[in-house]
């Protein structure tokens, strides 16, 4: 079993930056791809930014792409997304959702996912 838990959402304007942070548990986290995924109210769940186990393979959604960073620290235990240039249309609750069955591929629907945080509200106002 595998329990992820995510920090560092929060109310910004449009243009500031936020880290979000997942730090999961379970002795076969690293072996996995992990996302970030996000929900804004009344709308499907959607693909955020995803990285494979060794880090060396990062995917996006393009309406994230040059302002978002995915990023994994196997040693410290820890997956981030940074967020810059935060616009209005990014508020969302956002989950981080680990996918175990797949080491290099990241893969970007969320029922591939098995183990998923409980997420964390980011709100940009304009």
């Amino acid at each position: 079993q595998v329990q992820l838990v995510e920090s560092g959402g929060g109310l910004v304007q449009a243009g500031d930056s936020l880290r979000l942070s997942c730090v999961p548990s379970g002795e076969t986290y690293v072996r996995t791809t992990m996302g970030w995924f996000r929900q804004a109210t009344g709308k499907a769940r959607e693909f955020v930014a995803g990285i494979n186990w060794k880090g060396d393979k990062t995917t996006y959604v393009d309406s994230v792409k040059g302002r978002f960073t995915i990023s994994r620290d196997n040693a410290g235990n820890t997956v981030s997304l940074q967020m810059n240039s935060l616009k209005p249309e990014d508020t969302a609750v956002y989950y981080c959702a680990s996918d175990p069955h797949s080491l290099q591929a990241v893969r970007i629907r969320p029922v591939e996912y098995t183990y998923w945080g409980q997420g964390i509200q980011v709100t940009v106002s304009s």
